[in-house]
């Protein structure tokens, strides 16, 4: 990015030699990406974030077939639910207690008659709160063949898992770069060949005529060298596993604390390997959240995108679990062994702390 910052600037959509210049480190951060994710380049619509990019899909999707619902559990992101609400009548899909999608719901949704089947079925690659892995494979298949258009939030997993979007075969996924160490400001919409798509943003003709605007060269190139760098044989397998063992360490350092239980899929294969949401009894998450951050560490509970919205959150709700006492932790790369002694430092006494008052 910093390469960028000191390259020629053009428009990209001109013919020109600036433009050209600018067209050219597009074209190969859109061949890193594609590279990653086992698609083709063109398949691949670069957009403002994860946010713009379901969006995209949602109202792409319902525009091909007006008047249909959408089908989407409680526990998908925020801006699955409220632009898929905003577009069409929701089919609700019913969820385990682990946060994990029924394909049984799924099937019946499937099922109904002409005017009730769905536009769009929507199925999270994991969940953003609690780390469950859903059904994404056999979803993606049942929606393939009852002939209905399948969206798939992978925000919350690229970058985490080895995906191959190419065998999946669905009609379109949406993923933001922020979630696995690219610029804030950036992410993409995969769009499955030969599927006609009917834009959000309109007034240009960039991206093959799927979403209008000047791109943002500087963070769509910083986007193709984060995929690049994760393409490396073994890249992908190497932070999982760091990820696996700094997500364990913190949970060991949790439940020595007493009452500290996981919420969500209890096993590690069932989980991304960066994310960990934990129940803890006894205290109210929010003031474990304020006195971790004054020792220096920075978790996060309630809702996993919003720090203005005082609604408990959608997701813990949707899996009957008390989001007032869920407390969510998360590691990335840059995660250091002295972060991981901090919560270890910190928590017990925390915890320890809140619960002497309320006694």
């Amino acid at each position: 990015m910093e390469a960028e910052l000191d390259a020629t600037t053009g428009d990209p959509a001109r013919v020109h030699e600036e433009g050209r210049a600018v067209r050219a480190r597009i074209e190969d951060a859109r061949d890193q990406v594609a590279a990653l994710l086992g698609v083709r380049p063109r398949q691949v619509v670069f957009t403002s974030s994860g946010t713009e990019a379901i969006n995209a899909a949602v109202v792409g999707a319902t525009r091909a077939t007006p008047g249909h619902p959408v089908a989407c559990a409680g526990v998908e992101h925020s801006a699955v639910r409220d632009a898929s609400s905003r577009a069409a009548p929701i089919v609700e899909l019913t969820v385990e207690r682990s946060g994990r999608i029924d394909v049984a719901s799924v099937a019946s949704a499937l099922a109904r008659t002409d005017g009730e089947r769905p536009a769009l079925v929507h199925c999270q690659w994991a969940n953003h709160e609690v780390a469950t892995l859903q059904p994404v494979e056999a979803i993606v298949e049942m929606c393939r063949a009852a002939g209905v258009a399948v969206h798939v939030d992978a925000c919350a997993a690229i970058g985490q898992l080895p995906i191959d979007l190419g065998a999946l075969g669905a009609d379109l996924v949406s993923f933001s770069a922020h979630k696995f160490g690219g610029p804030a400001g950036v992410g993409a919409l995969v769009i499955a060949p030969g599927r006609r798509f009917d834009p959000l943003l309109l007034g240009g003709q960039q991206e093959r005529a799927r979403r209008a605007g000047f791109e943002n060269a500087l963070a769509i190139v910083g986007l193709g060298a984060v995929a690049d760098a994760l393409g490396q044989p073994g890249r992908l397998d190497e932070e999982a596993a760091a990820a696996r063992r700094a997500v364990a360490r913190l949970l060991d350092e949790a439940q020595s604390v007493d009452d500290v239980s996981i919420v969500g899929d209890p096993d590690p294969g069932g989980r991304l390997p960066n994310l960990i949401c934990l129940g803890v009894a006894g205290v109210e998450a929010e003031p474990v959240v304020i006195g971790l951050d004054r020792a220096g560490v920075a978790v996060h509970s309630g809702s996993a995108c919003s720090s203005e919205s005082l609604e408990p959150s959608p997701v813990l709700a949707a899996m009957g679990v008390d989001p007032e006492k869920s407390l969510r932790l998360s590691v990335g790369w840059s995660t250091t062994d002295d972060d991981l002694a901090a919560f270890g430092a910190a928590f017990g006494p925390v915890v320890d702390g809140l619960r002497a008052l309320g006694t």
